[in-house]
């Protein structure tokens, strides 16, 4: 890429605390047209998703009301990254918060995909949990409200095929698992 291909960030101003995100307004100038134009950027931290995987390959998801489609959802247990925590030890904590399930066996890592990269400056890290087991109580934040499921690999293959699961970062996992030399062992 040349010099001439460079969004160039003019200023930046603070914009509201969104709560789970922190809004900030960047002016960036398009280098196609030389126009600059207001951006709204959302800062929030990293979050992960667990495939939770146990002994009878089933896989453990959550299914939970989500504010902004108005609906239930079916999805892979997961939040944000606590500061200064590293992506695998907060897929432990989210996976045992959500759920109540642990695994102290393999753990692997399935890559990352930014959050939203259009208005986001985040990743979600997927992780790969091998023979989970209920240890815990669910551990639920104020907000929120949370059915753990257990499925069937194959039937949630299926699912997802059909487009039943649609939070995009469980998708994503899940295309992410369903191509890995991890599937199918």
């Amino acid at each position: 890429m040349n010099n001439s291909q460079i969004w160039f960030i003019e200023k930046s101003e603070h914009g509201p605390d969104l709560k789970l995100f922190q809004a900030r307004f960047d002016y960036i100038k398009n280098p196609r047209n030389g126009i600059t134009e207001k951006k709204v950027i959302l800062s929030g931290g990293n979050a992960v998703n667990v495939i939770a995987l146990t002994v009878d390959n089933k896989v453990i998801l959550v299914r939970q009301y989500r504010f902004g489609t108005s609906s239930y959802t079916l999805e892979l247990p997961g939040g944000l990254i606590d500061p200064n925590e590293s992506p695998l030890t907060a897929a432990r904590r989210e996976l045992e918060e959500e759920t109540g399930f642990t695994s102290g066996e393999k753990w692997v890592s399935l890559g990352k995909i930014g959050q939203n990269p259009v208005f986001m400056e985040s990743y979600v890290h997927h992780y790969l949990a091998l023979n989970v087991l209920q240890t815990k109580e669910q551990m639920l934040d104020t907000g929120e409200s949370i059915e753990v499921i257990s499925m069937p690999l194959e039937e949630l293959k299926t699912r997802w095929q059909k487009g039943e699961i649609e939070h995009p970062h469980s998708v994503n996992a899940l295309l992410r698992f369903f191509n890995s030399p991890y599937y199918g062992k």
